[in-house]
């Protein structure tokens, strides 16, 4: 069974993004040391699962993106999680591989459980903020590498927020980069 893998960038302070989604502060802190680690990643995964909002930020990004992550960020296969039908979303100006992605409307817990299920590499998650949470909430991450970037913003969307009980991790591994970043790995820990 493949792994559902969140990687969520984050500041020091816990935040995914400002309290309007303000992510311009994760900029500051990116690295050819970081980019490489990131390139590395996204080629063990099979396909991308992503929140309605970001999918479209990322469709209108990734095509015309000259960095070297466009190049996996664009060939993997997306699932798309949205309450909104793909008849509601105009597609049609975007490339391809993102216009070619499956929308899932399912219980999330089924749509991802179904994906495990099928065969090929580990399924990476990517946020926003609202779908990565109900991710955790509701317990469905194998594995969360979270990207720490060496800012305060004092305020925003905590990724372990609205918890309904403590999520136990264990620590797997640590990777600091050049620019201050670090990538924190983790895994629920067991019983």
């Amino acid at each position: 069974m493949r792994k559902l893998v969140l990687k969520m960038s984050m500041s020091l302070d816990g935040f995914v993004c400002g309290p309007d989604g303000e992510a311009e502060w994760m900029l500051r802190s990116r690295g050819e040391d970081s980019a490489a680690w990131l390139v590395e990643n996204l080629q063990q995964a099979g396909v991308h699962v992503v929140g309605g909002r970001t999918y479209h930020a990322m469709a209108r990004h990734w095509p015309t993106s000259p960095e070297p992550v466009a190049v996996p960020m664009n060939d993997i296969p997306k699932v798309v999680f949205t309450r909104q039908k793909p008849a509601d979303a105009d597609l049609s100006s975007y490339a391809e591989s993102w216009a070619s992605a499956r929308f899932a409307h399912g219980d999330l817990a089924d749509e991802i459980q179904r994906l495990k299920e099928q065969p090929g590499k580990d399924i990476f998650a990517h946020g926003g903020a609202g779908f990565a949470r109900s991710l955790v909430r509701l317990g469905l991450v194998d594995e969360y590498r979270l990207v720490v970037h060496p800012v305060a913003i004092g305020a925003g969307k905590a990724l372990f927020g609205d918890l309904p009980k403590p999520v136990n991790l264990d620590l797997v591994s640590t990777t600091a980069f050049a620019a201050g970043t670090m990538v924190q790995v983790y895994r629920p820990a067991a019983g």
